[in-house]
């Protein structure tokens, strides 16, 4: 569809080129971190892709850093509103650096609604670990499953390079 456009200062004057739906294919995703520089980061666009093709936003969850106390070492807690679910209905695990959070409920045949505003609804929500990240503990309370996360402190190494002298 060609479409013209008004003379304005330092533009090129005539018809331009407007894009339509007919014609075009389904364009290829061009990846992330396709940058020269970033070679062997192939692992973590996977990741990335995996984490955002399971953002539906439920259940919603809130990620809070917990500081340091009595030799407990700076944690993260996620947590997550899971109202409705019981502890046999959710699923915490560790997969491949993936802390992956599964509920599935089923519907109850034997009762009859007049009106049905709670679903039962399965979910799966994502979260990528870093490396070194571990999972502490799962505690649900009041419909709320809370996560503990911790990264162990690394250890600080020194080490000296002895320089020898070529003369």
């Amino acid at each position: 569809m060609l479409a013209h456009r008004p003379v304005e200062r330092g533009r090129r004057k005539g018809p331009i080129k407007v894009a339509s739906q007919e014609g075009f294919e389904t364009m290829s995703r061009v990846p992330s971190l396709s940058s020269p520089f970033l070679l062997g980061f192939d692992e973590i666009e996977r990741a990335l892709d995996r984490v955002a093709k399971g953002a539906d936003g439920y259940p919603p969850y809130n990620i809070e850093r917990i500081g340091r106390e009595n030799n407990v070492p700076e944690r993260l807690r996620i947590t997550l509103a899971v109202a409705g679910f019981t502890r046999d209905q959710l699923d915490v695990t560790d997969e491949e650096s993936q802390l992956v959070i599964r509920g599935r409920q089923q519907d109850d045949k034997a009762r009859q609604y007049l009106h049905r505003g709670i679903a039962a609804r399965q979910f799966q929500r994502t979260f990528v670990l870093a490396d070194g990240m571990d999972v502490l503990s799962a505690d649900l309370k009041n419909g709320l499953l809370s996560i503990d996360l911790a990264r162990p402190e690394p250890e600080r190494i020194v080490k000296t390079i002895s320089i020898t002298d070529n003369d």
